[in-house]
């Protein structure tokens, strides 16, 4: 397995715990490295994915929500979930994976832990958000923005 593959997927299984869990994602993240041999360029990338997108899941919900009106969030496989929210947050708040490359690494995940339809859904929905990145990441962005300035009363 390829060194940013395997960051993936440890940030995956993390924020599949979380999920399922509620755990925070620093004790979540504390526990993955105690289990896991990961180098430091594999451990900082696979705690970026994490510490990013953990806080603003419910963020990546929506608009993974509007991509996928035929499945409601509260129906996609929690691993699924977890793959398309690692993808989004790459390609539209990271911004350093190439869209395509988001999506290829997001489809091998599905395969190697989602169901047997997991690739073809995961790369559907992908598909539909790339075709709209900018938009997303500009709207991604401001709910982020907004969701951390404080407001003023």
């Amino acid at each position: 397995m390829k060194p940013r593959t395997k960051a993936r997927s440890i940030a995956l299984q993390a924020l599949y715990e979380i999920d399922l869990t509620e755990h925070p994602f620093e004790w979540v993240w504390t526990n993955r490295l105690q289990e896991e041999n990961l180098d430091k360029n594999q451990a900082d990338f696979a705690y970026q994915i994490i510490s990013g997108v953990a806080p603003i899941r419910h963020v990546l919900d929506s608009f993974l929500a509007e991509h996928a009106p035929e499945w409601p969030l509260d129906q996609i496989a929690t691993i699924d979930r977890n793959i398309l929210r690692i993808a989004l947050w790459e390609f539209a708040v990271y911004g350093k994976t190439p869209v395509k490359v988001a999506i290829n690494e997001a489809v091998e995940l599905a395969k190697e832990f989602g169901s047997e339809s997991s690739p073809r859904f995961v790369n559907g929905v992908l598909g539909s958000l790339a075709s709209r990145k900018n938009e997303i990441q500009q709207a991604l962005r401001k709910a982020i923005a907004s969701q951390t300035t404080p407001h003023s009363t």
